[in-house]
């Protein structure tokens, strides 16, 4: 068992060795200078929903920090989930899939989440130790019935120290609390590598009642082993808006495949991924239904762009908190015959591990590029034609792109400048399959955006000694 003073020592090893980590969370789990601007200062939360973050120890060398998040709505919820396509799916995606489809995702509580271990790997002990978590906190709540979804994170393959949770998730539900500070306290809860806690809140208005004001918040957690197949991290999303379940399960699906499936900073799913979204209606009005025809109602349009708007803000966060990473990458892949091909091109770029390691080089080797648009798998026929290939990147400063390859010709590149546009943390890499600057659209006009990181060293100093 590792002791308080060797994550100590080992942080002296690794200066010793030059290997120094200015991008990683400091030992005292302070938040770095240059990610403070992301965390909210304030917040306008669901009504009806209560928080909060307890400290159990679940990893012995945590004598203080919050690692029991307990997010808890005082009236029942429409619930949906998405859960990691891994086969290896941890103890708690199991126990969670079988609530939600036992209640048809009706009449869920809460949700209950540990940081520290995964709970992956672990046989039946780890199911029923995921089992008994959710049912402490229905018996907390005074409920007869599973209605609290269990999720987990951390090492995979051990299994959790059952007794110490239990025991503390009285003390979470007593701590329930709806103040900023409290879902900010919650959201540091399921935090294991990252190094701010991320979390977000807005409130919109509907179409049908334009007077009355909702809310949305939520809060998520990754910065390693992040690629999408599902969600690739754990979140939890919460609205006082009325949605009936049967329009919850595509609303997030539709938002999670342009957010959450669309960032990655490694290209490793986990096998704990699960992203579910809470609705509880205490904001009053008229349910929002699925649709019924091809045409759906103003509300339900209205809401799946507010949700997708807001989970690729959130789960940006992701991207930006990426183990060792030094850069926030958008690329965007334009003029395709389809979405998916568009969106299966952007993903490549996204996890080749040689477009990733120049970005963090900053060095403007495009080939690398052009090398994952080529050897991308599933594109629909026609795709991609070099001939109407175009390669560009975008400054964020709002100063021309930097042509790199148009119509399939490379560019005289200007080194000088794509050193400066290399500097910024954020960058956005441009791919036109339709023609560039001919105004061809080519086979279609089809969109997808990716988010990405750099790859540097210090991402492999953080993984190479993650267990110690």
């Amino acid at each position: 068992m590792a002791s308080p003073a060797q994550p100590a020592v080992a942080a002296f090893a690794r200066m010793a060795k030059g290997q120094v980590r200015h991008y990683s969370a400091p030992l005292d789990m302070a938040v770095p200078a240059a990610k403070q601007k992301f965390i909210p200062s304030s917040g306008s939360y669901p009504k009806g929903f209560l928080v909060s973050g307890t400290h159990v120890g679940v990893k012995a060398s945590n004598t203080k920090y919050p690692d029991l998040a307990l997010i808890s709505s005082e009236t029942p919820c429409s619930a949906a989930a998405v859960f990691t396509t891994n086969k290896f799916q941890a103890a708690p995606v199991q126990v969670s899939k079988d609530i939600l489809a036992t209640r048809k995702g009706e009449g869920v509580h809460s949700v209950v989440i540990n940081s520290g271990c995964a709970n992956a790997v672990t046989g039946k002990g780890g199911v029923e130790d995921a089992v008994s978590m959710g049912k402490t906190v229905d018996e907390c709540s005074g409920l007869n019935e599973p209605s609290t979804l269990v999720m987990s994170t951390g090492v995979i393959g051990q299994r959790l120290p059952i007794s110490k949770i239990l025991s503390k998730i009285p003390t979470a539900h007593k701590g329930l609390s709806s103040t900023h500070d409290a879902w900010l306290t919650t959201a540091r809860a399921i935090c294991t590598t990252d190094t701010f806690p991320k979390l977000l809140s807005q409130t919109f208005t509907l179409p049908s009642n334009p007077g009355r004001t909702y809310s949305l918040a939520g809060m998520t957690k990754g910065a390693g082993m992040i690629h999408p197949n599902m969600a690739t991290l754990l979140g939890v999303l919460c609205t006082d808006a009325p949605i009936d379940s049967s329009a919850l399960s595509p609303l997030l699906k539709h938002a999670v495949s342009r957010s959450f499936n669309s960032i990655s900073i490694d290209g490793d799913t986990s096998t704990n991924d699960t992203v579910a979204f809470l609705a509880n209606g205490a904001a009053g009005g008229h349910p929002i239904t699925a649709p019924s025809t091809a045409t759906p109602s103003a509300d339900y349009t209205a809401m799946q762009s507010i949700l997708t708007a807001f989970a690729q803000s959130i789960s940006q966060l992701v991207v930006r908190d990426g183990e060792g990473a030094t850069k926030f990458v958008t690329v965007r892949v334009q003029n395709s015959p389809d979405y998916e091909s568009a969106r299966l091109i952007a993903s490549t770029i996204a996890r080749s591990p040689l477009v990733k390691t120049a970005l963090y080089g900053r060095d403007a080797n495009w080939g690398r590029i052009l090398c994952a648009i080529g050897y991308t798998q599933g594109v629909a026929a026609g795709t991609v034609i070099p001939e109407r290939t175009s390669v560009s990147f975008k400054p964020v400063d709002g100063s021309p792109v930097l042509k790199l390859l148009v119509n399939g010709e490379p560019e005289q590149v200007d080194e000088e400048r794509a050193s400066v546009i290399l500097q910024e943390e954020d960058l956005e890499i441009l791919v036109d399959l339709g023609g560039g600057e001919k105004g061809e659209k080519g086979l279609g006009g089809e969109e997808a955006v990716y988010w990405f990181c750099d790859f540097s060293h210090e991402y492999v100093t953080i993984n190479g000694d993650y267990r110690t």
